[in-house]
């Protein structure tokens, strides 16, 4: 075969179009290269933008644990502030250490007669069962004992009555007197009205039902939990202004019968 002999022209165009495939080659060969930095500059971006989030993640669930914190504190205190402010009062509801034998003690140095012959027929012939019964059904309901018997001995003067209710009725808290000669409430035995009077305490200090059958007739008519301790029992004094009584120092008056009961 003949070997071929290139022109000088010829040869010239050949240079030419290798230069432009190197150049072209050489472009592509940049372009991709490039690229990839591209991609992985991008990649690391993603991931350092992940990882930042992460962190300000942890940081927001610190940010929070901080704030849960910051709420129990402001809660125990509020809570302290409240405890502070009714320290010392005498509350209705819960465990007492009086005993039978010291509310009967209590009555007998009061100097007063008990009325055996009336309150017999009500189931309660001597001062000893009207204070049993005292002491089962407040023990029954939650509420203190010494707090429904030392009322019963205001309300009563120990008993002997003289006011709107009579000792027939066995209203023992003057249940549904409004005075004017209004007698109140009456009931079929001693058990009961003493029942009855637990019970309108009871819906007084607390919100939590009842555990008898109610016998209150006016239970529904109390604003419930409106008076957790006795010193709320009288109206002047209640931060509501209601209560039992509208006598002033009311509730007063029932804690320092309490007190000299607990000092028998």
């Amino acid at each position: 075969m003949k070997k071929r002999n290139f022109t000088k022209k010829e040869k010239e165009r050949i240079r030419l179009y290798i230069e432009a495939g190197l150049a072209v080659f050489l472009v592509a060969a940049l372009a991709f290269a490039g690229g990839a930095d591209a991609f992985t500059e991008r990649e690391e971006a993603q991931g350092n933008a992940v990882s930042e989030s992460g962190i300000e993640g942890s940081e927001g669930e610190d940010s929070g644990s901080g704030k849960i914190a910051a709420d129990d504190e402001r809660a125990e205190s509020e809570e302290s502030s409240v405890s502070a402010e009714n320290e010392g009062q005498y509350p209705i509801m819960g465990d007492s250490d009086i005993t039978v034998q010291e509310m009967v003690d209590y009555f007998n140095d009061s100097g007063e007669t008990y009325p055996s012959e009336e309150l017999s027929e009500g189931g309660a012939d001597s001062i000893e069962t009207f204070c049993q019964i005292y002491y089962d059904e407040a023990s029954a309901e939650g509420v203190r004992p010494e707090v429904a018997f030392a009322q019963t001995m205001k309300e009563t003067g120990f008993l002997q009555y003289g006011g709107d209710a009579s000792i027939e009725q066995f209203n023992f808290a003057g249940l549904g007197t409004t005075g004017g000669g209004v007698p109140g409430n009456s009931y079929p035995d001693v058990r009961t009205g003493v029942r009855a009077q637990i019970q309108h305490l009871k819906a007084y200090a607390t919100t939590d039902a009842l555990e008898q059958e109610c016998v209150d007739d006016r239970y529904e008519y109390v604003k419930k939990g409106a008076a957790p301790y006795v010193e709320w029992l009288g109206q002047q004094e209640n931060p509501e202004g209601v209560g039992w009584a509208t006598g002033e120092n009311y509730g007063y008056d029932i804690v320092e019968m309490i007190q000299d009961m607990q000092e028998e």
